[in-house]
């Protein structure tokens, strides 16, 4: 038993850590989304199955066109979160990013799993998971540009590249960018090679891939550039989730929480691994 001296320390010790982190000011990127559970979504994947829309992305997401198989970073996250769902009929629809939203809204698709961050935009239309993992916005030029933008303001003016409805694609926006849209990473990769466009906004995990499979690609990440605060809170680069309709409440609790699962137990750490990221890729600030 500690002496009541000891003890007293501890308390004021653990009192002061408290305040510490309270007065840190800790922010969430989230509002929360499980309003109107009650719906019968869950059960009706666990016992009918589910179909889930990616996009043409790798290493997030792909289909083998000889094996019709799908793959990616983002097909190993869902497929572990819907085993431990009970969810076993797994289908998989391939389509443009873009396209991904409307397709879940006409229940062509019952999932967005590409993954897919919190933006004002999409808020209007669907719901999302909690979080999966992170990754953060690159801004890539051609190598030796001298008028290479150093922030995110300094893009206004620039020819910029995104990809189409994509977080990056409406942040842009948000700042007063003119946006050149791409439907395809090889489209968007192929014009900033050539010069089409001045700079393109982009995954910094993709354009790494990229620069990794490519390795003459005349093409470079601008160095040391500043996240602002609303791009990670409002406008698209905090937490890569999962998006589904808003009416599918109890398939998306029952999402977040086998998320949560996965992340819980090691699982997540090790496909991060897999596919050459590291645990630095589960959360949007370095511990």
């Amino acid at each position: 038993m500690l002496p009541k001296a000891t003890f007293a320390l501890c308390l004021a010790l653990i009192a002061g850590t408290t305040s510490a982190a309270v007065a840190q000011g800790y922010r969430f990127e989230a509002v929360p989304l499980f309003q109107n559970c009650g719906d019968n979504s869950l059960k009706h994947a666990q016992q009918d199955g589910i179909t889930l829309g990616i996009s043409p992305s790798p290493p997030y997401s792909s289909i083998d066109p000889a094996t019709h198989k799908a793959s990616g970073l983002d097909v190993d996250i869902n497929e572990a979160a819907l085993r431990w769902l009970g969810i076993t009929k797994i289908h998989y629809e391939v389509m443009p990013f873009g396209q991904l939203i409307p397709a879940m809204l006409s229940h062509r698709i019952d999932v967005v799993a590409a993954n897919i961050h919190i933006t004002p935009d999409r808020l209007k239309a669907v719901s999302f998971s909690g979080p999966a993992w992170w990754y953060g916005p690159a801004i890539v030029v051609q190598k030796s540009n001298t008028a290479a933008p150093h922030s995110f303001a300094a893009l206004k003016g620039t020819q910029v590249g995104a990809i189409a409805g994509s977080a990056a694609d409406e942040y842009l926006r948000s700042i007063g960018v003119t946006v050149t849209p791409f439907q395809t990473d090889a489209e968007e990769f192929a014009a900033i090679t050539t010069g089409r466009v001045k700079a393109i906004l982009e995954d910094d995990v993709k354009v790494l891939a990229y620069l990794q499979a490519n390795k003459s690609a005349p093409i470079e990440i601008v160095p040391n550039v500043k996240v602002p605060d609303d791009m990670i809170y409002k406008y698209g680069y905090g937490y890569a989730r999962y998006a589904m309709r808003k009416s599918d409440c109890s398939l998306r609790v029952g999402y977040t929480q086998a998320l949560a699962e996965v992340r819980g137990n090691g699982e997540m750490s090790a496909l991060l691994k897999k596919y050459g990221l590291s645990n630095r890729n589960l959360f949007f600030f370095p511990l």
